[in-house]
């Protein structure tokens, strides 16, 4: 398994976090995360990428215990729901500066500019793009170090149609490359669309985990809108 996660936990208090949670992940997975706001999903994420630290459990990448977090930080590409971009620097800067604090060659930084479609604003501000453009940015940071896993919090939040559809065609793209990506989702048609597998969070306990199909038929789906 390219990931193990065993007894993963959270608590922030009494009804929020993420409650001693185990499941495994292979190599290439394109796994979403569902539930309501507070259920764990982005909790769940922030200890995969290393950005909180759990209260409890393991998680190891390709047998490497997460605690060693310089031999994992090259491993795992964590795209968070508000880019965590500097907004007075301009794109081509940001993605230096994040390849010379991940020790990635700067070639690569000419890579994701040209891979992503921004050299015509590569001179630009962050601030002075618009909110698809910044995700555009985002992803291609997370991209730099070449990661095998990537984990996005609520991709398409915020976005208009035509960049929700952007970013689906680069998903689509980086499953297809072979990387292993789990994400976070609202979206029904997001998730039945993009995913191999469905996990469901409810009050930070893992619920269901299962193919979608099992999962639109399920009494779980059904009761998410109810509760």
């Amino acid at each position: 398994m390219q990931l193990e996660i065993r007894n993963l936990a959270k608590l922030y208090d009494e009804k929020r976090g993420l409650a001693p949670t185990s499941f495994d992940v292979g190599k290439g997975e394109l796994i979403a995360i569902v539930g309501h706001n507070g259920a764990g999903k982005s909790t769940l994420l922030k200890m995969l990428a290393s950005w909180i630290l759990p209260d409890g459990g393991s998680v190891k990448f390709d047998g490497i215990d997460l605690k060693n977090r310089t031999a994992v930080v090259r491993k795992v590409g964590f795209i968070p729901e508000v880019p965590n971009l500097f907004d007075f620097f301009s794109v081509e800067y940001n993605l230096k500066l994040f390849a010379a604090l991940s020790q990635t060659p700067f070639q690569r930084v000419e890579e994701i500019l040209n891979e992503f479609n921004l050299i015509p604003f590569r001179k630009s501000k962050v601030q002075a793009l618009s909110k698809g453009l910044k995700q555009r940015v985002n992803i291609g940071r997370a991209l730099l170090s070449n990661p095998s896993v990537l984990l996005l919090d609520e991709p398409t939040s915020g976005l208009d149609f035509e960049m929700t559809r952007e970013t689906y065609r680069l998903m689509s793209a980086m499953h297809g490359d072979g990387k292993t990506i789990i994400f976070t989702s609202h979206r029904p048609e997001e998730i039945k669309n993009l995913a191999t597998r469905i996990m469901l969070l409810h009050e930070g306990k893992l619920i269901f985990d299962g193919s979608p199909e099992e999962y639109f038929r399920s009494e779980s789906h059904e009761k998410l809108y109810a509760w």
